[in-house]
């Protein structure tokens, strides 16, 4: 740490605010360096942690952390909150198996109060902490950090309109990287912001509506002009001022001792505070920068040249998913592709581009988006929506309420089913299957490769009904595409005949199956549907194999094995049945190959518990 000479010297915020003032702005650069320093040799979450270095320290310097609660919405920010609370020399462990979480997580320490990963989280539970201070008599403060993206969630809104109403001592501070700092986030703005503040204006605001409170219109008119003072400054406040809250802002989120000032003076208003602070994504790295999206979550590289490293692999599953969108919206001008914030991730980025008129990107508002599309195919188009599987569980009641009830033709591309590898447990695609099994009316189908997946979103596509197709993360196989057509709805196909045991295969993990058959000589079968299920084919492996094992990347509880075992205990069948998958627990942060091995669905991992099964019901 010699080129930190500050940095060294915190391992806790109470070191932080040990330091004179003068000194933050010099500590705000070394976290700076040290945060692109490490993130660029283990991987993970980079420009939105650099766009909040000065929020970040002001918050620490200001507040008495952990007693004051500071809670981060979805947490990519919240790097250099980790590297300030004594979990600096282990930043080069996070997203790594028994490493660091790249979330904030309760269990890590006592300053992550929220454990986080998905967004607009952070104004509800911190209106619970608030309350539940409040009514302990703690004398705790309680700031929630949302920024631009995750306060389009409706949850957000639903959140600000309680806590406006209750006025309960909180503040939320919206990080918004989005727009530029321009001419009214400067040294006038600063200093309105440093003044409405103040307790000075406040003690005036206050005793002046009190004074004047037997006087409606004045005390009106008062209200008025204070509410045209601050949209002269903040013309977007007027909103959360409507809300119940005292807006101020929009102020420079990179000076630090601004931060400092106006924090400071908020810290003593009574109700719901609202400050609005402007940042930019990548501060301070020109890469980053340049591009924020391509700097969001970055793989190990160098940080000197500021080049990411180029992948020579097979396309991903999102590509794959991308080419066959843009294929089908040159034939078909009905066709709506829909995502939740995901562009990028999901695939969509030729699309939005080569088919503006058929996007459309709804912001971080799931529920929103399934419904939408309800709504586009009840007026006769025909909506695909590109959602990952952990974000889906976000619009459950919708899937079932708008979709499945009234059987709407909705395709869900659903990305990321199954194990994601580093972002651990709130992002596992562990449970679709589960939940989207029980509902009616739908279609549900996991390919074995990428061709596969492309007949299967054209299947969906033209079936008349909902449909979802799930597929992993990461590259795909390498096969051929075949021209698309349609498949028979619920048939399976039979890869490699065996004796004795059949694996029943549900997605991705089929090269896993085939390595093992080769060993074992057992039978395997590429499911494809597990809704509607292949009843007729599960009837003959029954009748011809002493075990069925069935294989899939989701939760055994409920899931594809489980409808497996409906079917055998339906027709009472006298076969024993073993089913793999992900146990009952939530998966943690490790590479998707590590979490493979640790479940035992790698090759080696699915032939020891076959063969551990198979010796043990011989006995």
């Amino acid at each position: 740490m010699q080129n930190y000479p500050l940095l060294s010297l915190i391992n806790s915020p109470e070191d932080l605010r040990l330091l004179p003032k003068e000194q933050l702005t010099q500590v705000c650069k070394e976290l700076r360096e040290y945060l692109l320093e490490s993130v660029s040799q283990s991987s993970g979450h980079l420009a939105s942690g650099l766009g909040t270095v000065e929020l970040t320290v002001a918050l620490h310097y200001v507040f008495k952390t952990p007693f004051d609660q500071l809670i981060w919405d979805v947490g990519h920010q919240a790097y250099p909150h980790k590297i300030l609370t004594g979990r600096r020399d282990q930043m080069p462990t996070i997203r790594q198996k028994g490493g660091l979480h790249p979330f904030p997580w309760r269990d890590e320490s006592e300053f992550d109060v929220l454990s986080v990963g998905h967004s607009s989280t952070s104004i509800s539970a911190g209106l619970g902490i608030a309350i539940a201070a409040e009514r302990e008599n703690a004398g705790r403060k309680t700031v929630c950090v949302i920024g631009d993206g995750a306060i389009t969630a409706g949850m957000a809104f639903e959140a600000l309109n309680h806590a406006g109403s209750l006025h309960t001592d909180m503040l939320v501070i919206l990080n918004d990287n989005e727009m530029s700092i321009s001419e009214n986030v400067g040294a006038l703005n600063n200093h309105l912001a440093r003044l409405l503040s103040g307790s000075f204006y406040s003690s005036i605001r206050e005793g002046g509506k009190k004074i004047l409170s037997g006087v409606p219109p004045i005390k009106e008119f008062v209200k008025k002009t204070e509410e045209h003072v601050k949209g002269l400054v903040s013309p977007g406040g007027t909103m959360f001022e409507e809300l119940g809250f005292n807006y101020i802002g929009p102020i420079d989120g990179h000076n630090v001792e601004e931060l400092i000032n106006t924090l400071q003076n908020m810290s003593s208003l009574k109700g719901p505070q609202f400050l609005h602070i402007v940042t930019k994504k990548g501060k301070g790295y020109i890469p980053a920068e340049k591009d924020p999206i391509g700097f969001h979550g970055v793989p190990k590289f160098n940080h000197l040249s500021g080049e990411l490293p180029k992948s020579n692999a097979t396309p991903t599953y999102s590509k794959i998913f991308g080419d066959w969108l843009c294929e089908m919206a040159e034939q078909d001008p009905k066709l709506i592709g829909i995502t939740p914030a995901m562009r990028e991730g999901s695939g969509m980025v030729e699309f939005s581009q080569r088919f503006p008129q058929q996007y459309f990107d709804v912001a971080i508002a799931e529920q929103h988006a399934v419904t939408f599309a309800a709504g586009l195919a009840i007026g006769g188009y025909k909506p695909v929506v590109a959602i990952y599987s952990t974000f889906l569980q976000r619009a459950y009641d919708q899937l079932i309420h708008d979709v499945a009830i009234q059987n709407l033709p909705v395709l869900f591309a659903i990305d990321r089913a199954g194990i994601v590898g580093a972002d651990g447990q709130t992002h596992q695609g562990a449970f679709d299957l589960s939940f989207m099994r029980c509902i009616p009316n739908l279609i549900i189908m996991a390919p074995s490769d990428e061709n596969e997946c492309r007949q299967m979103l054209y299947t969906g596509y033209h079936c008349g009904k909902p449909a979802a197709v799930r597929y992993p993360r990461g590259n795909a196989v390498g096969v051929t595409l075949e021209p698309l057509h349609a498949l028979e709805l619920g048939k399976s196909k039979l890869i490699r005949e065996g004796k004795k045991i059949a694996i029943l295969n549900f997605g991705t993990l089929l090269p896993n199956a085939l390595k093992v058959a080769e060993k074992l000589n057992v039978t395997v079968v590429d499911m494809r549907f597990i809704k509607p299920l292949d009843v007729t084919r599960i009837s003959e492996i029954a009748k011809t194999h002493e075990l069925i094992v069935t294989l899939e990347e989701n939760a055994i509880q409920g899931g594809a094995g489980s409808a497996v075992a409906e079917v055998l205990h339906v027709q009472q069948h006298n076969v024993k049945l073993l089913q793999l998958g992900i146990p009952d627990f939530f998966v943690p942060p490790g590479s998707q190959a590590e979490m493979l091995t640790a479940l035992k669905l790698d090759e080696i991992g699915i032939e020891q518990q076959i063969e551990d099964f198979f010796r043990q019901s011989q006995h």
